[in-house]
């Protein structure tokens, strides 16, 4: 049985969804993360409804989360 952490360390180098606690949707590939769950994101965009905005390499501090989900491959 995969415990969550395993799940995220399986998505390092795929695109992933995280929603921020002050509302907004971060996507991007996660290159690395720690047990805090700081993650480290390249091709990051901000998605908001109809619109994405590209902001590249990105940290997120861990305690800034509300949840993360690896994308479906399609």
């Amino acid at each position: 049985m995969e415990r969550p952490i395993d799940v995220l360390n399986n998505a390092k180098g795929k695109r992933v969804l995280i929603k921020l606690k002050k509302g907004p949707e971060i996507s991007g590939i996660l290159q690395a993360m720690d047990l805090h769950l700081n993650m480290w994101l390249e091709q990051a965009e901000q998605v908001d409804e109809d619109q994405k905005t590209k902001l590249g390499t990105i940290l997120i501090r861990g305690d800034n989360i509300l949840y993360v989900s690896p994308e479906k491959n399609e």
